[in-house]
């Protein structure tokens, strides 16, 4: 990416807005920490607020948050490392893990950065110690499950395997794992389907805030971090001058920690997936809309449709 904006910079000579012609450039390159895992971070945030909602976790005979929770990830790739690594530090149980040589399943769960360490050193999943082989990869799809993360490949879960899919909730972090046959039989089973549009859109997400920060021309951060670790300093020394007490080393510099660029990367990601799901949902709940895909796709054609409204744009 770094080429094409340079590229560009040399065919726009003197455009001070040059670096936005293009995101997920390297950080020395004006691009921004956090934008390589932030798809998985955001299928992360999205399913993590999922779980948080009683009523529809009831409905699937859950309970609600990610601990203990059973997770399996297909595929290895940026997205699914990183979704499967953000599960397991989560408090999520990662039981499955797929790849294209085949996949691995222990119930007791697995660490996916020594799953990964170990492929890159043995070449393949299989063989991972504790874990059971299982030679076919699309067969971790069928296995035992709360929560299952196709990331890796489109119509991966179709009309000829649907049926026998156990997870009760699915996020499509790939694009399009879900063929229309798949979403009918699994709708009817009663299962929560987090659609493409919204679960994986971390990535385009985080491309968007670093396009912000290159027409602002200043690193997110840089104006504000000295300010509130001065401000957090001169708070803390005051509540502990009233009560007497010293908080320890590492609740202060929890306490004093001013945001760095990484932080507010990931808490816009945060606040982005969290709005987003509740508006998702609350179109269904006011439409009676019984799936995600279509309550989402209901979003943004309104979004559109009212722009037009109210910029009267013709025709």
């Amino acid at each position: 990416m770094s080429w094409i904006a340079d590229t560009y910079a040399s065919l726009k000579p003197g455009e001070i807005d040059s670096l936005g012609c293009v995101t997920g450039k390297p950080v020395t390159q004006g691009g921004v920490r956090g934008r390589t895992e932030a798809t998985g971070l955001g299928v992360y945030y999205g399913i993590r607020e999922v779980c948080s909602i009683a009523e529809d976790m009831q409905k699937v005979g859950l309970t609600t948050g990610l601990a203990g929770k059973k997770v399996i990830v297909q595929g290895l790739g940026n997205v699914g490392y990183h979704a499967a690594k953000f599960f397991h530090e989560g408090g999520a149980t990662i039981v499955g893990l797929a790849e294209y040589e085949g996949a691995i399943y222990d119930p007791n769960g697995l660490d996916p950065d020594k799953v990964v360490a170990y492929r890159k050193e043995n070449k393949s999943i299989l063989g991972y110690p504790g874990a059971t082989d299982v030679p076919n990869s699309a067969d971790a799809l069928e296995m035992e499950c709360d929560i299952l993360i196709p990331a890796a490949l489109e119509n991966v879960i179709n009309g000829g395997n649907a049926a026998r899919v156990k997870a009760k909730i699915i996020g499509e972090a790939a694009n399009g794992p879900l063929t229309p046959e798949a979403d009918e039989i699994l709708l009817a089973k009663g299962c929560i389907i987090v659609p493409d549009m919204y679960i994986n859109a971390g990535g385009v997400t985080v491309s968007y805030f670093e396009w912000l920060e290159n027409l602002s021309h200043v690193r997110f951060g840089r104006m504000d971090k000295r300010f509130s670790e001065n401000q957090n300093t001169q708070i803390l020394q005051s509540v502990e001058a009233l009560t007497g007490k010293k908080v320890t080393d590492i609740e202060r510099r929890q306490i004093l920690h001013g945001p760095d660029e990484v932080d507010l990367i990931y808490s816009g990601l945060e606040d982005t997936m969290i709005d987003s799901y509740h508006e998702i949902r609350d179109m269904m709940i006011t439409l009676g809309i019984n799936d995600m895909r279509t309550a989402a796709f209901v979003v943004s054609i309104n979004k559109v449709g009212v722009a037009y409204e109210e910029l009267g744009i013709f025709p």
